[in-house]
């Protein structure tokens, strides 16, 4: 758009618009060379040119594309006048989503297809003549409501299917501003059935959906404005920068004003469009059908077609009816009505302290309906009933977690934790508390301070409250307490360590809690994001469950036979004594003489081939090493372990310049996508988890090569890693390396560890 005679670099930089207003001065703008350009193109009488979509709402972005038509009458040979007009407009930069036709023809196209019959519902005129501009828009709107019912059918299914694609705006950590549930889409998507039917928006909901729609609206422009381009995904690395040009102190007041404006947007729309939909199936026969539906579910509650709602009778005197309503809902797959919702929300109040054993049951109950629970939970957020049950949730609501690795905010993490160990209830003793457990784990995220000192006292409290007995409000407590123990452990430690194991089994104390931690690591991990749950790490978790159970229940640690490093396989290839490089599917298996450096080469070489390395293991004796790396996919597929083994037999032998190699794969390669917050570059010493070796856990942002520059660092010191776990956690890398000084011992001495600090931050900080 900054082309000679077209030129919006004033109006891009003027940071005093914003929002709905720099979208209406874009498209005036817009509005004036368009018309200036119909104009010039000598259009003859009987053809107009249009606006649709966004441009014919008024709310054109900066890197939206341009819907525009020319409408002409028939007979009206358009082929030399349509260049006449596209043409300039393509020559001064601009993206257009152009149509030409006669109305007949734009409203057969509109027949067809929902996306084109939705853009004509924002006809405007630009240029031409208004008798055909007025045409197409009363025609364009009467088409639709004559079609109303098949319209709104599959709307409703464009809506679902979208939102399963793109996720939620209020809890997702880069959402679709656009497109996905509770974004700017579903507002023009709600525009659209009201005019289909009759407005039934209430009065209340559209001030509160104007001022988020603005919310969002004025984020996309900042984004397009700094990307250059049509980026409706609000990514991590961008927020700070969006956060600035909106004036707000950072991007974690930004993104809790994205997700309220997402839940304000979502559940607006919802209700409304419910609401909408019931009013369009109770027409006609089908009002008797919709009656037939309506059936008494519970003491004055009646599901009616999906809808569960309080009737007259209801007793709002009880003070669990907020939890009948909602256990009921959630069982049944039903949603609460909104005016009883606000029923519920004028006469509720706060629970007995401590709680009746029937509302610490109905609560618990609640949850273990799982995924049916959430909506529910949401809509009693919504209007201040959950909140009002557990106070110490509102810090939680909508606020950002700002990394990669995890998904959800903090409040959409936990209802999700807690959906996800209801599949696991049958693994624990008392389901009750692994699900309580599950819901507060993280509740101590929305308070200053390290967020599991915090939560051990909220949850502390909260447990009291509910009427728990002092043994299960100490195993809640113990719960959050060590709720990331195990996956820490599991995934940074030697499990073959019988100091590893004693550890846990000491921090644990017994079976009961132990298995609660179990079920609740993976139901927090799979909560978490796709990054930190797999099949490798559920089986080291399920490992060191096995093992710490084992010790717990008396037992002997050295009785276990597990999946042990080195297995008897590897074991065999050690003592074989000959080198070996052996890739099969996505794991490496490197067997050499045993030298500081090997491994770092390995780790140059699989960066080298674009291998990402997702954990490794290393273990040497008698002057032999074995290391064996897992590895990601390769553009979608295996890694070439051909070229690779070539190249680890080359860098091995002193062949190969892996360090400048990796030089210009850095500056080439496309740089890994941080974190808005990337891990702080660290190194801690742990000379208590291993008997014979020193245990340096190593956390940094991940990059090219990142793996060979810390082992590098080891090498220069002439350090011997015995054993090596090493992991990628969204955009971070963590490793845990068992080492031993050159006489093979433990590093105790503390300037020794001060070297081996600096040398592995120097190495980290590397620009090749």
């Amino acid at each position: 758009m900054g082309v000679p005679g077209f030129d919006l670099s004033d109006l891009l930089g003027d940071q005093s618009q914003q929002g709905h207003t720099f979208c209406a001065a874009l498209t005036s703008r817009l509005d004036e060379h368009l018309a200036a350009v119909f104009s010039e193109a000598e259009v003859p009488t009987g053809v107009a040119m249009v606006a649709l979509g966004g441009y014919g709402r008024s709310e054109q972005c900066p890197g939206s594309d341009l819907d525009v038509a020319l409408v002409h009458s028939p007979g009206i040979d358009m082929t030399g006048i349509a260049e006449r007009v596209w043409y300039p407009l393509w020559d001064a930069g601009l993206k257009l989503g152009h149509q030409v036709g006669t109305v007949d023809q734009l409203l057969e196209v509109g027949r067809e297809d929902l996306e084109m019959a939705t853009s004509l519902l924002s006809t405007r005129r630009v240029a031409g003549a208004l008798d055909l501009v007025d045409d197409l828009a009363g025609r364009s709107l009467g088409q639709w409501q004559a079609r109303s019912r098949r319209n709104l059918n599959q709307l409703q299914e464009a809506v679902a299917a979208r939102h399963a694609r793109f996720g939620e705006v209020a809890f997702l950590l880069e959402p679709d501003l656009k497109e996905a549930r509770g974004g700017l889409r579903d507002v023009h998507s709600l525009v659209w059935l009201e005019k289909a039917t009759v407005p039934i928006l209430r009065d209340v909901e559209s001030a509160g959906l104007a001022a988020a729609f603005e919310t969002l609206l004025a984020v996309r422009v900042e984004l397009h404005r700094l990307t250059g381009r049509r980026s409706d995904k609000l990514l991590l690395e961008l927020q700070d920068d969006v956060a600035v040009a909106l004036g707000l102190p950072d991007a974690d007041v930004l993104m809790a004003e994205v997700s309220t404006a997402g839940r304000t947007i979502a559940w607006t729309v919802e209700g409304a469009a419910r609401r909408t939909l019931r009013a369009a199936r109770r027409r006609g026969p089908m009002k008797v059908l919709s009656g037939m539906r309506r059936q008494q579910v519970g003491p004055g509650l009646v599901l009616d077609d999906g809808r569960l709602e309080l009737t007259s009778e209801a007793d709002l005197e009880d003070p669990l009816v907020v939890l009948r309503c909602a256990v009921t809902a959630a069982h049944r797959g039903a949603y609460l009505q909104r005016g009883t919702l606000e029923r519920l929300a004028d006469y509720a109040k706060p629970l007995p302290v401590p709680w009746p054993a029937e509302a610490r049951d109905l609560f618990v109950e609640l949850l273990a309906a799982g995924v049916s629970a959430v909506p529910v939970i949401e809509d009693l957020d919504q209007v201040g009933l959950f909140v009002l049950m557990v106070p110490e949730w509102e810090p939680c609501r909508s606020r950002p977690q700002r990394n990669a690795y995890h998904r959800f905010t903090v409040d959409r993490h936990l209802m999700e934790a807690a959906a996800e160990a209801s599949r696991l209830v049958d693994r624990v003793d008392r389901p009750d508390l692994l699900l309580v457990g599950a819901l507060f784990h993280d509740i101590g995220k929305g308070y200053p301070g390290d967020h599991t000192a915090a939560g051990i006292g909220l949850l502390e409290a909260i447990a009291v409250r509910m009427g728990y007995e002092k043994e299960d409000v100490e195993l809640l407590v113990a719960m959050v307490r060590h709720h990331l123990l195990l996956p820490d452990v599991a995934t940074r430690r030697d499990l073959d360590d019988d100091g590893t194991i004693r550890q846990v089994a000491d921090a644990v104390g017994n079976i009961p809690l132990l298995d609660l931690l179990g079920a609740l690591t993976e139901a927090d991990s799979i909560a978490t994001g796709p990054s930190a749950w797999s099949s490798w790490k559920a089986g080291l978790v399920g490992e060191l469950v096995e093992r710490t159970s084992h010790l717990l229940a008396g037992g002997d640690v050295g009785d276990l036979v597990g999946a042990s490093f080195p297995d008897a396989e590897q074991q065999a290839l050690l003592d074989d004594g000959r080198f070996l490089v052996s890739g099969e599917g996505y794991k490496l298996t490197v067997v050499a003489a045993d030298r500081p450096g090997t491994f770092a080469k390995v780790a140059g070489v699989l960066a080298l081939n674009g291998a990402d390395v997702l954990g490794a293991s290393a273990h040497s004796e008698y002057g032999r090493a074995l290391s064996v790396f897992r590895v990601g996919s390769v553009l979608g597929g295996e890694p070439n372990w051909t070229q690779i083994a070539e190249q680890v037999d080359r860098a091995l032998a002193g062949r190969l310049a892996v360090a400048a190699r990796l030089g210009d794969r850095s500056r080439t390669y496309r740089p890994v996508r941080l974190a808005a917050r990337p891990a702080r570059p660290t190194v801690t010493a742990d000379n208590i988890s291993s008997t014979t070796a020193t245990v340096l856990e190593v956390t940094c942002p991940d990059g090219v090569g990142v793996l060979y520059r810390i082992t590098r660092a080891f090498a220069e010191l002439d350090l011997d890693i015995v054993r090596a776990h090493v992991q990628t956690l969204g955009s971070d890398v963590i490793g845990a390396f068992y080492v031993r000084d050159p006489f093979g011992v433990k590093i105790t001495d503390p300037d020794h560890l001060l070297e081996v600090e600096l040398s592995v931050l120097r190495w980290v900080a590397v620009n090749f």
